[in-house]
């Protein structure tokens, strides 16, 4: 027991020595361990104040070279503003200089002004003096004139005003005579031979349409099956057509009547088909007309290529294609309007030649120059306007857009061959027979040219020729002559322009001859 104890109390002891031995050991470790961070950190801030010193001179270098590179900059600036002040300040003294000779030049001249003053007033007085003494010699002239002529000076001063006046009418008009004679030899010769040659080297046909087409019957009998029961048929091809069916006591022969050219087409071609074909019945109508409406759209395709192909104009879209073939089915004064464009667009081709431009385009000018009246019933406006839209839409040229929106002059013209479309247009709608006129405005058009040319001093008798497009004036010999006989026609030409409306040109002619009868016995 007592060894057990001893063996307890010995290991106690022994692990309070360890205990301790460890502590003390532990103590010596951690001041070991602090004196060498300690140390360290010793070390830490030397190296930190050694950078921070560094840095510092670092910084005062850079400062340093700032300052000298800011300070060599404004020098340098303020060289570079003295130079220019330099040159600014030999300028203004350049400037002065220049001032100062040009006053010297002004002091010269003003003196020079001065002294021609004098000169001019001394001159005026001169002539003051002789204007007076002239004055009094010309009163004194009137008197002796006066009493020998037995007229006053107002009297004799009014027959010479009417003398002088008579006389500068003579040769006012002999002068206009003569540029006339002159511009008309040089101008109109060459004008007269291009366009006449266009007409002549043009042979276009003309069409004349209306708004009814007849169809033939092959007897009376199918007038009965047209109406049908109760007049089915009738109205059935009526509605799917657009257009009017008249059934009348002509002869084989019913009559259709509408007032759009393309509708009464296609209601033409579809009759005619069931006429042939003998079923006739709403359902096969409409079968009919819809066939027939295909057909045209074909044809109305061939008519458009047809045209251009004639003229020689490539490259249209299909959709302008489509457009100049419904103007077959379209007439504008009785003259076919396809037909009239084709006309159009030769004679500018044919002009444009002539005067050395290019021929393509005026063709394709002239054949698009109508292109509007295809839809004019369809669209508001004129169909300048509307053929203009449509083509600028379509991406055409601007010479093209402006040639049809202007050939009736209501927009400016912007090329030559705006000009040249106008005047084909002209020549085509004017030439004889081109277009048909009823008889009532074509008689008052005549009596209208009579009644301005009879208007006029000194015509004995007028007469419309050449269907209008001529007046012949005959005068009183003995009341004018032959240069008063060139200054009538002009007035009686120039009034026709202000107070009429007519297609192309109306020829004055005034005829003054002098007629002797004797009578042999």
């Amino acid at each position: 027991m007592e060894t057990t104890l001893m063996i307890v109390f010995i290991a106690i002891a022994a692990a309070v020595v360890s205990a301790t031995v460890a502590w003390i050991m532990s103590r010596r470790m951690g001041e070991r361990r602090l004196a060498n961070t300690e140390e360290m950190a010793r070390k830490i801030i030397v190296e930190a104040e050694k950078e921070a010193e560094i840095k510092k001179k670092e910084a005062l270098l850079e400062a340093r070279d700032e300052r000298y590179k800011a300070q060599d900059a404004f020098e340098k600036e303020i060289h570079k503003r003295r130079d220019e002040i330099s040159k600014s300040e030999q300028k203004l003294i350049d400037r002065e200089r220049d001032l100062t000779r040009r006053q010297d030049g002004f002091n010269q001249r003003e003196k020079q002004v001065r002294d021609q003053e004098r000169t001019v007033a001394g001159r005026i007085k001169g002539i003051e003096k002789r204007e007076t003494e002239l004055e009094r010699l010309i009163s004194e002239q009137n008197i002796k004139l006066e009493r020998i002529s037995g007229l006053t000076a107002d009297e004799a001063r009014q027959i010479l005003i009417e003398n002088m006046t008579s006389k500068a009418k003579i040769e006012a008009a002999a002068v206009a005579k003569e540029i006339k004679d002159k511009a008309e030899r040089d101008a109109e010769k060459e004008a007269k031979e291009i366009i006449i040659q266009a007409i002549q080297r043009c042979a276009a046909d003309n069409a004349v349409e209306s708004t009814v087409s007849v169809v033939s019957l092959p007897n009376d009998e199918m007038k009965g099956r047209i109406i049908g029961r109760e007049g089915r048929n009738i109205r059935s091809f009526e509605t799917a057509t657009g257009i009017d069916v008249i059934v009348d006591d002509t002869p084989e022969a019913v009559i259709l009547s509408g007032y759009d050219p393309i509708r009464r087409e296609i209601a033409r071609m579809a009759l005619e088909k069931l006429v042939a074909d003998g079923r006739i019945h709403p359902t096969r109508i409409e079968e009919v007309v819809a066939k027939a409406e295909k057909d045209m759209e074909v044809i109305i395709r061939e008519a458009g290529d047809q045209a251009a192909f004639e003229v020689g104009v490539h490259d249209l879209r299909s959709e302008i294609i489509n457009y100049l073939g419904k103007l077959r089915f379209r007439t504008s004064y009785g003259q076919n309007v396809l037909h009239h464009a084709c006309e159009v667009a030769i004679i500018c081709g044919i002009m444009a030649a002539e005067l050395e431009l290019d021929p393509l385009i005026a063709k394709r000018c002239g054949l698009l120059h109508d292109v509007g009246k295809a839809i004019d019933r369809e669209t508001e406006g004129t169909h300048t306007q509307i053929g203009a839209n449509l083509l600028r839409r379509l991406n055409e040229s601007p010479i093209v857009v402006n040639a049809i929106e202007s050939h009736h002059g209501d927009v400016p013209q912007e090329s030559v061959y705006s000009i040249l479309v106008q005047a084909a247009d002209a020549i085509s709608g004017a030439r004889p027979g081109a277009r048909r006129e009823p008889l009532e405005s074509y008689i008052k058009r005549l009596e209208k040219l009579e009644e301005l040319a009879d208007s006029f001093k000194g015509v004995a008798k007028a007469y419309a020729i050449q269907a209008g497009r001529e007046v012949r004036v005959i005068v009183e010999y003995e009341d004018m002559d032959d240069l008063a006989s060139s200054i009538l026609a002009s007035d009686i030409a120039h009034k026709i322009e202000k107070e009429m409306e007519y297609p192309g040109q109306i020829k004055v002619t005034v005829i003054r001859e002098m007629r002797t009868v004797e009578f042999a016995k």
